[in-house]
């Protein structure tokens, strides 16, 4: 009974120890770790804590919940005067909810507060209306941050959010409006405004560029590894790296021809950058990789000059669509009318895109050719599909808990 009662003794006091009971908890996966949240409140603090969020991103990947896709109308951005206006029926940030918290958020009323959607970024909210208007909103805390007015003046423009970890959980984000030119005979440099959440200040630079370049307006860059991607006219990515003190600007050459409708830009499980382009036929798939090791090019402008793009992926939507005859049927999507188009990335993910035909959203997985339809709330609303950027909303699935902010555990 003396052996006993020591080894249990020993037991208590190894879990006691915040730091062993830490590197205890990083060999659970996902699925058990967040149910150990109830065990105490010194344990909801350790699995809540940035130290513990951080090192077990670096071992595990953990899923994001899908809320539902944010619509937004391209027809209102950059409006002059006299030009077409927002029917008043029309909710100004529709939400098509596909669970029970993104309905929560639908109807809570506080979509009402943001203005037009912008753009998310670890699940964080970047709304407003262009050019004087921008909240950034925590749907978590339920904090809003409304910016200050921008001291420059854009009268076509694309954006960037970046939302970066906090030791104390604050948000902690980047918001950048780049200038986009119509003069690309001209021009070789890009004009931004950055605003930074710790200094609360919008701050002016320019960007230079080896070549002449012009970044397509109304479009949100995808940001991989803290790297800036914009689309950029004549078949270009243009490349910026915040924390890069030259202040420069990349360009590199999208793969294939420019004879598709669809373009999109996201972030492979591996790091990197992948494009996606379809047309009434098919989509591809492709990943942005250096020539020399494979790896995803940093964030210099010199590495990007020996980057390559590899072909991953090509479908062929009928072929595709054979090979799921119930969803065929039941969707008509042999409709000439109804044709199928890419619709957008998954976060970190090089297995599945989403893509629409019609008013129906589907999940496609790349490998097995295999759809599942995406049922979300709102169907019957009418949406300017051809006009409307329709942007996949997901909130992290890290628990969150008070004690963090207050810093202090309590057993």
């Amino acid at each position: 009974m003396k052996r006993e009662k020591r080894s249990d003794d020993s037991v208590h006091d190894a879990l006691s120890c915040d730091d062993i009971l830490c590197d205890i908890l990083l060999w659970l996966p996902p699925e058990s770790v967040f149910k150990l949240i109830i065990v105490s409140k010194r344990w909801l603090y350790c699995i809540c804590s940035y130290a513990f969020r951080r090192s077990y991103l670096k071992q595990w990947k953990v899923s994001s919940q899908l809320l539902g896709f944010f619509v937004c109308n391209s027809l209102y951005l950059g409006r002059p005067r006299g030009g077409l206006r927002r029917g008043k029926s029309e909710p100004a940030l529709p939400l098509l909810s596909t669970s029970k918290e993104g309905d929560d958020l639908k109807y809570s009323g506080i979509l009402k507060q943001l203005g037009y959607f912008i753009d998310s970024s670890n699940g964080i909210l970047l709304c407003g209306r262009h050019p004087k208007t921008y909240y950034v909103w925590d749907p978590i805390t339920k904090q809003k941050h409304q910016l200050p007015r921008p001291r420059v003046y854009f009268e076509e423009l694309c954006m960037a959010f970046i939302v970066e970890d906090s030791p104390d959980d604050t948000m902690c984000y980047k918001v950048i409006r780049a200038k986009c030119e119509t003069r690309l005979d001209e021009v070789n440099n890009v004009t931004i405004e950055t605003y930074y959440s710790k200094t609360r200040t919008w701050c002016y630079s320019t960007l230079t560029c080896t070549s002449i370049l012009s970044l397509c307006p109304w479009l949100v860059a995808t940001v991989v590894r803290g790297a800036i991607h914009w689309f950029a006219v004549k078949g270009n990515i243009a490349i910026y790296n915040p924390e890069d003190e030259d202040r420069r600007i990349a360009l590199i050459k999208l793969p294939s021809s420019f004879d598709f409708d669809e373009r999109v830009l996201g972030e492979s499980s591996e790091g990197h950058l992948q494009f996606g382009i379809s047309c009434k036929s098919g989509m591809e798939i492709w990943i942005l990789k250096t020539e020399q090791d494979g790896e995803t090019s940093n964030c210099s402008s010199n590495t990007y000059g020996s980057s390559k793009w590899i072909l991953r992926y090509k479908l062929n939507f009928k072929t595709t669509w054979k090979k799921n005859p119930k969803l065929m049927t039941t969707f008509s999507t042999c409709s000439k009318s109804k044709e199928t188009q890419l619709l957008s990335f998954l976060p970190q993910n090089s297995e599945s895109v989403y893509i629409r035909t019609g008013d129906n959203i589907f999940l496609c997985h790349l490998e097995s050719k295999e759809i599942e339809v995406i049922h979300y709330d709102g169907r019957g609303s009418s949406i300017l599909w051809d006009f409307s950027r329709v942007a996949p909303y997901f909130k992290p699935a890290w628990p969150y808990s008070s004690l963090c902010q207050d810093g202090q555990s309590t057993t």
